[in-house]
């Protein structure tokens, strides 16, 4: 055997086979920002995970990432989901364009040198498609309760929910999870949700408030009682929260301040045990806004009772002159005369103001926790006696009902629009009989929001 001959059996035998090549690789991972997600049929800029891909001696970009199967094709199956490369590290953003509402699992595998794999699966669910209002929609995940919102400025807004003591910030113009929480029950003390309904900024300063009345099944619940100030440092993205000053008595102070006017609104009664909140002689705080030009005077708009409780009452405002003092521990209440408002029989489910002293008060049902009954805007000027004006009514069609408005955009402008955020807790968002509330996982819960166009002014005060 010549020298060439010896060479090429050398060559030969030190080889590797290519099974030999394939066990040599390593088995490459795929993680999931997120083992869960939600979406919505036909929605804007649904909320996004990341998916990581990675395997020692391959570069990320060079591996292969693919849907190959979906437990419920009716709802998405792999052919709508979009993998998108993100940078130059090869990770990639997916989204989900559902076809169905309900749920499904979708598996993910990833395939690197060697013909290595892994998989992952990612839990989703898919809302139904709006029936109105598509283009303004967004989703805040993480929460489906939203209560009470403000404006943080940068686009940024900060949400309460009522079932819960979290804080929660997100970007208004996009769907998605918040950036941002603050969970403020135990510096609050808290051993329950406060409640929260209703806020108010002053400068730096917001003023957020408990319902105040009875739990659903009319049992007192003395977190619910809960007054308390956050101060804001920062703005958009960048804010910061922390907690100032709390109040609990605000409740009695009201019972007292009505029984000793002759009991006109029948406060002590809709808070005796047994009597639930959400009725129309209840007792339910919703509202909470400054008077015009007022850093101390602090509107209550209450949901509950009307005024008088009957069909067709009046919405009760009730103002507290120095609610700065109240909520720092210096002083008692003082009360001014009580505001009635004739908002078509129905109750305050929000008030916002802005610089300009123009009031937005979001009026819906006593009642419902849903989209049941009918909702409506409408402009005031704050002062008593001056009628407010009817601007939009709001559709009642999809899950939800309409419990927040963000801010007040200068009312005098053709064609402002307004947005507004729901409390989607009593909805069942994905067809299967559960309420939203009592979902297992938080990426699954959800509140909307919408942007809406105000009609024309026509009469009244402005």
């Amino acid at each position: 055997m010549g020298a060439a001959g010896a060479a090429a059996l050398l060559v030969a035998g030190l080889a590797v086979p290519a099974y030999a090549a394939q066990e040599a690789a390593a088995v490459p991972t795929i993680v999931l920002s997120a083992g869960h997600l939600t979406g919505a049929v036909d929605a804007i800029g649904d909320p996004k995970i990341a998916v990581d891909l990675a395997q020692d001696g391959t570069p990320a970009a060079f591996l292969k990432v693919e849907v190959v199967s979906s437990s419920n094709p009716a709802v998405a199956r792999p052919d709508d989901v979009t993998l998108r490369r993100t940078g130059h590290g090869g990770g990639r953003e997916l989204t989900v364009h559902p076809r169905g509402r309900g749920y499904t699992d979708l598996t993910l595998r990833v395939t690197g040198r060697g013909g290595r794999t892994a998989t992952a699966t990612l839990s989703y669910a898919a809302s139904a498609r709006v029936g109105t209002g598509v283009l303004g929609t967004r989703y805040l995940t993480g929460s489906s309760d939203s209560s009470a919102a403000v404006d943080v400025g940068g686009g940024y807004v900060l949400v309460a929910d009522d079932e819960t003591n979290v804080l929660r910030l997100y970007d208004r113009s996009r769907s998605g999870a918040p950036v941002k929480t603050w969970d403020l029950g135990a510096e609050l003390g808290a051993k329950k949700e406060v409640d929260i309904e209703a806020a108010a900024r002053v400068g730096d300063t917001v003023y957020w408030t408990g319902s105040l009345g009875n739990n659903k099944d009319g049992k007192y619940k003395a977190d619910r009682n809960t007054v308390f100030t956050t101060r804001l440092t920062g703005t958009g993205a960048g804010t910061e929260v922390v907690l100032g000053s709390a109040y609990k008595g605000l409740r009695e102070d009201l019972i007292a301040w009505d029984t000793a006017n002759g009991n006109r609104y029948g406060f002590a009664a809709g808070t005796a045990a047994g009597r639930i909140p959400k009725s129309i002689d209840g007792f339910n705080v919703e509202g909470l806004e400054f008077a015009p030009g007022s850093t101390t005077t602090a509107y209550l708009g209450f949901r509950a009772p009307l005024a008088p409780a009957v069909p067709g009452g009046k919405a009760l405002i009730v103002p507290v002159t120095n609610i700065d003092q109240v909520v720092a521990g210096a002083a008692k209440p003082v009360f001014g005369a009580a505001i009635e408002l004739d908002l078509g029989g129905l109750a305050i489910r929000d008030i916002r103001k802005n610089a300009a002293d123009q009031y937005l008060i979001l009026a819906g049902s006593w009642a419902a926790d849903d989209n049941s009954d009918p909702y409506a805007l409408y402009q005031w000027d704050g002062i008593p006696g001056h009628a407010p004006i009817k601007r939009a009514d709001l559709p009642t069609t999809d899950p939800g009902g309409w419990e927040a408005v963000v801010a007040v955009p200068d009312l005098r402008v053709p064609g402002a629009r307004v947005q507004l955020i729901t409390d989607s807790g009593s909805a069942d968002l994905y067809g299967d009989g559960t309420e939203a509330k009592d979902l297992t996982f938080p990426e699954w819960k959800k509140s909307r929001s919408a942007w809406f166009t105000l009609g024309p002014i026509r009469g009244g005060h402005r």
